[in-house]
């Protein structure tokens, strides 16, 4: 589990994916993890981890064309982790992602899975008022990431 706050300095692509599986191995039911940052800057190689550490079928990768996958538990009980890109939902950022989710027939309850939702910054805050935010960005010319977090638990 991670600090309730906090950054970390991830020098190379194996760094992020073990800090990812730290995180995932301390998510529960209902967790909903937003991830930040331009371009490259690590965000589906964090959810990989992630999904490592919950320990949950494969292969993780983008989901931009189709905007969510669901990734079942390897291990009865465990939560299954849906993992969404709303950056082709940016441009409306009314946009109902709860409502979009619930009409993509996933197969899952929301409440007993685990939410990571890349480019989910001011949407995805709206499924959840117990979430991770985490920022991550990138130096110029390197694989050398930042991250900085902080729990959200509103009551």
């Amino acid at each position: 589990m991670i600090d309730e706050s906090g950054s970390a300095a991830l020098p190379t692509l194996q760094d992020t994916l073990e800090f990812g599986e730290k995180i995932g191995r301390g998510l529960t039911a209902g967790d909903v993890v937003v991830l930040s940052g331009p371009l490259g800057a690590g965000k589906t190689a964090l959810a990989k981890g992630i999904a490592q550490g919950m320990d949950v079928d494969g292969p993780i990768t983008s989901p931009s064309y189709v905007l969510a996958r669901v990734h079942e538990a390897r291990r009865p009980g465990a939560p299954a982790l849906v993992h969404v890109d709303v950056y082709r939902l940016l441009e409306h950022r009314d946009a109902d992602l709860l409502g979009e989710l619930d009409s993509l027939d996933l197969d899952t309850d929301l409440d007993d899975s685990v939410v990571v939702v890349e480019w989910g910054e001011g949407l995805a805050e709206r499924l959840s008022a117990h979430h991770l935010d985490i920022r991550l960005e990138r130096a110029p010319g390197s694989d050398e990431r930042t991250a900085t977090w902080h729990w959200s638990r509103e009551p």
